[in-house]
């Protein structure tokens, strides 16, 4: 697949010591799109001076707003294939390759498996999503979308879904969804969804919602 018909979105706040080496390893891949999401950095600056097409938020939307901002632009591209990855360097950008190879043997969604869960709640979740789908991870923000799965749903996130929705939505719709296992790498900076009961709690109310609407 060309370059040009791969969008890599990677949502950033405060991730001013990664972003950089993140756009330059993406570009051997895709188009990076970078969505500054209100960072007080300088991510948006750095973003700027390596890549085209940067999204900033005027203040920190999160995570999810970051990623429908992402897709938006994916979309207006013309890309064909949009990847996920996150920017405080846990995923190798050399992923993105066996990402894309799933896309053209087949799959309409490919979802990473880290090597480790940090939260109970990140487990509970993926118990639910194992047992219902055969899916593993949803959590993981390294994913590969075909367009048209977005565009069948019309957005990338409704409810704060922490990333999950879309692929849930392909999983009940019966798209070709697969997976690739891989190690995660040293986190740079805090985690985006902060301390631990917080954290589980948007996950697991993420959890709720999903089962609510799929």
């Amino acid at each position: 697949m060309d370059k040009s018909q791969i969008g890599v979105v990677i949502p950033a706040y405060n991730e001013s010591e990664t972003i950089k080496v993140i756009i330059n390893a993406v570009m051997n891949y895709g188009i990076p799109i970078i969505v500054n999401d209100g960072s007080t950095d300088e991510t948006e600056t750095i973003a700027m001076k390596c890549c085209e097409n940067v999204v900033s938020h005027s203040k920190n939307l999160g995570y999810d707003a970051a990623l429908n901002s992402g897709f938006k632009k994916a979309f207006e591209l013309g890309v064909k294939t949009v990847i996920t990855l996150d920017a405080d360097g846990q995923h190798n950008p050399e992923l993105i390759h066996t990402f894309i190879e799933k896309i053209e043997s087949g799959a309409d969604v490919v979802v990473g498996i880290r090597n480790a869960h940090q939260r109970f709640a990140e487990r509970v979740f993926a118990l639910y999503t194992k047992l219902r789908f055969g899916i593993e991870d949803p959590l993981c923000g390294l994913k590969a979308y075909k367009i048209q799965v977005y565009n069948a749903l019309g957005y990338f996130d409704s409810y704060k879904s922490i990333g999950t929705e879309l692929a849930i939505f392909a999983l009940s719709k019966k798209y070709s969804v697969k997976q690739v296992k891989f190690n995660t790498l040293k986190r740079t900076g805090q985690s985006r969804f902060g301390h631990s009961i917080r954290g589980n709690y948007k996950i697991i109310r993420a959890l709720v919602v999903g089962i609510y609407h799929y």
